[in-house]
């Protein structure tokens, strides 16, 4: 695939506004990463900035940290995909942008789900590093001078483990759950659930602790104290 000027064009706007959102986070020492296509280079016009801060931590920091640059989430939402996955805080920020972080300590596979699809730092966001990964059809996308090579990752899921340097079981799980996906379309998550303007994620995730054994059952698990 050879990329024309617009579509050049569209990455430069996508990672300056990846940049507003990570350069006041990493100004309070909170690290994070944009994933997807911002990061592989395959953007189109329904392309999110999707920024991800791997590691829990205090909820003000990250909120605080966004508002003293103007950015004011439009939603916020606490997501459990399974009763067995990470709970995550979503802050939506409009245009299609989004700041997500976990409640509790990810897995392996958790983490290197991002990788998965490709994932760059606030510097290479800036110096137009693109990276390797996989989108949404199963292909994997490895960035060219010009553009992109693409290639189906079906039946050579160790060989794209390796070349993405993560575990095989990540590349086998996201195979598992694209596959159904198109098969049976989007089965919905497990727990969502909107903050109203007055509340903190701590607030909301100690009452669902109470009301949900899986989420109490979780919080364990992971040695959350809340």
């Amino acid at each position: 695939m050879v990329y024309d000027r617009e579509r050049w064009r569209l990455l430069e706007r996508l990672r300056a506004r990846a940049v507003e959102v990570m350069e006041p986070l990493k100004s309070v020492g909170v690290e994070s990463i944009v994933h997807g296509s911002v990061a592989r280079g395959d953007v189109n016009r329904k392309s999110d900035v999707d920024v991800f801060i791997p590691h829990p931590l205090p909820s003000f920091k990250v909120e605080g940290a966004l508002e003293s640059r103007g950015l004011i989430p439009v939603e916020r939402v606490i997501v459990m995909a399974t009763p067995f996955s990470a709970i995550k805080a979503h802050l939506f920020l409009g245009d299609g942008t989004s700041v997500t972080f976990p409640l509790v300590a990810l897995t392996k596979v958790e983490r290197e789900f991002y990788r998965f699809g490709g994932e760059v730092k606030l510097e290479d966001v800036k110096r137009m590093v693109r990276v390797a990964g996989v989108d949404k059809r199963l292909m994997l996308i490895e960035p060219t001078e010009r553009g992109h090579v693409e290639e189906p990752i079906m039946g050579r899921e160790a060989e794209v483990a390796g070349r993405l340097g993560i575990g095989v079981e990540v590349v086998m799980e996201r195979v598992r759950v694209l596959t159904r996906r198109d098969e049976v379309g989007r089965t919905g998550v497990y727990l969502k659930r909107k903050l109203a303007p007055h509340e903190s994620f701590e607030e909301v995730l100690k009452a669902l602790r109470d009301e949900d054994p899986a989420v109490r059952r979780l919080l364990t698990m992971r040695g959350c104290p809340i």
